[in-house]
């Protein structure tokens, strides 16, 4: 129901159709007022003609009887000639001037009658009465209505008004709904063009015949995403151009550095060559994770066509195990094939750095598992003591390596722990799982981490949904 009334579909619905329902209802209450007052006028209209056509009648009757029959007893007979006897809805009596009964209708209650006649119009509690006189005001007729009668007629009109409320209201909600639906249709897909994209797709949104309303917001956001763009695509040709000029340069040194080596023989200098040329290695590492990572946030990470991953996994596990000869790969992947829409250049950068992450970070020689299910799902494991959850939030953060630099960083440490140019060439740059969420988000899948490892009691596990075709 919240969602409801949060939607615009929802909101138009209820107000249009509350407000259809209380101007009907205003409409039939000022119907009803107009309706009583022209019932009442016809009501009053026909009893003041029921009198009238009645009192000739009777006065022809009372001038023809016998003189000296009593009043009485002719309202007595024409009870007893009643053949049917009713409840009528109009009663009379005639009477002279003095009161005295000369005719009655059947079952006519005297009570209702004042004592003397009154000509004209009046009410009483619940009849509505009408005197006419005739041979000069020395007879007269008193007509009764039941007022009853008037407010069921009232009432039928009313229920009449009213009753279409009980088809107008849902059927007034349901064409608001469905008019409001079809009305923004343009915005309808507008949000489904939103919801579906990539987090790294900033190209610019086109939705035609959007209502004059929205037009501007989506300009506005087109000019957003712009502007993002802009600013992303500076930052990752700036990464990407200064990892790529440090390439030639690093490996020129490197060069220099082993040709140094060997060509003395001092062995101070060559500790020190040694130690330059850890240095340079770990920045000639550096450069390359920060190409990858400029590639993995630079989009282009959906393929034009799926594929199927199975013989591809096995192909990158192949190469991968030159690297990891300490570790032994473990490579499951189900019988039947498994098509994804990644990019085949950024999965392997993706495998690429799992593996790698799990062979610096693992327990040595313990063997490093690759799994792929039937969903899509890539999973890769390795030995190691259980991470608390605190460190597994922040492992996917940039230049982070392991649990001394998240308690570094959760302290808010200016500076890591100390650590000798070989572990820290070990260690890595600290981007591998940086780069593996980008890839992930930006191709439509997304990455999650446990440990320990899934049905083990120890160990760290990354799960990386791919996105299927």
């Amino acid at each position: 129901m919240q969602r409801w009334m949060n939607s615009l579909q929802g909101r138009l619905g209820i107000g249009l159709t509350l407000g259809v329902t209380v101007l009907w209802l205003l409409a039939a209450l000022a119907s009803g007022l107009v309706l009583r007052t022209e019932l009442d006028e016809a009501f009053d209209s026909g009893l003041e003609e029921t009198a009238q056509r009645i009192l000739p009648l009777a006065v022809t009757e009372i001038l023809n009887r016998d003189p000296l029959t009593p009043p009485q007893q002719i309202a007595a007979l024409r009870s007893k000639l009643a053949v049917n006897t009713h409840q009528e809805l109009i009663s009379y009596v005639v009477r002279g001037a003095d009161g005295t009964l000369l005719l009655r209708s059947h079952d006519v209650d005297l009570a209702l009658f004042a004592p003397l006649p009154n000509p004209g119009f009046s009410t009483q509690t619940e009849h509505r009465l009408y005197g006419e006189s005739a041979v000069s005001g020395s007879i007269f007729i008193e007509v009764a209505e039941p007022l009853v009668h008037r407010q069921q007629a009232m009432l039928s009109a009313m229920w009449a008004l009213l009753m279409p409320l009980l088809f107008l209201i849902p059927l007034s909600l349901f064409g608001t709904w469905f008019w409001v639906r079809v009305s923004l249709r343009s915005v309808l897909a507008y949000k489904a063009t939103l919801a579906t994209r990539g987090a790294g797709d900033l190209s610019p949104i086109t939705e035609a015949a959007l209502p004059s309303e929205i037009a501007p917001v989506s300009e506005a956001v087109n000019q957003l995403l712009q502007r993002l763009r802009r600013a992303l695509e500076s930052e990752r040709s700036f990464t990407a151009n200064s990892a790529h000029e440090l390439r030639t340069p690093l490996a020129s040194a490197l060069a220099q550095v082993q040709r140094l080596q060997h060509a003395t023989t001092d062995s101070a200098l060559q500790d020190r060559a040694r130690q330059i040329e850890v240095s340079l290695q770990k920045l000639s590492q550096l450069s390359e994770k920060l190409l990858q990572l400029a590639k993995a946030e630079g989009g282009a990470l959906v393929a034009g066509t799926a594929y199927d991953v199975v013989p591809v996994l096995r192909y990158l596990m192949t190469e991968l195990s030159r690297l990891t000869a300490e570790s032994k790969l473990q490579l499951k992947v189900p019988d039947t094939a498994v098509l994804i829409m990644m990019d085949i250049d950024a999965l392997g950068i993706l495998l690429r750095n799992l593996v790698e992450n799990a062979h610096k970070y693992g327990a040595s020689e313990s063997d490093i598992n690759v799994s792929l299910s039937k969903t899509g799902i890539l999973s890769v494991s390795n030995t190691c003591t259980v991470l608390a959850p605190e460190v597994l939030s922040g492992l996917t953060g940039r230049f982070v390596r392991g649990q001394n630099d998240i308690k570094n960083v959760r302290e808010g440490a200016k500076e890591n722990t100390e650590l000798n140019d070989q572990q820290s060439v070990k260690q890595g740059a600290g981007l591998g799982l940086a780069i593996v969420q980008a890839i992930a988000l930006g191709a439509g899948g997304n990455l999650t981490l446990h440990s320990p490892a899934t049905s083990q009691t120890d160990g760290f596990e990354v799960r990386v949904q791919l996105p299927l075709a």
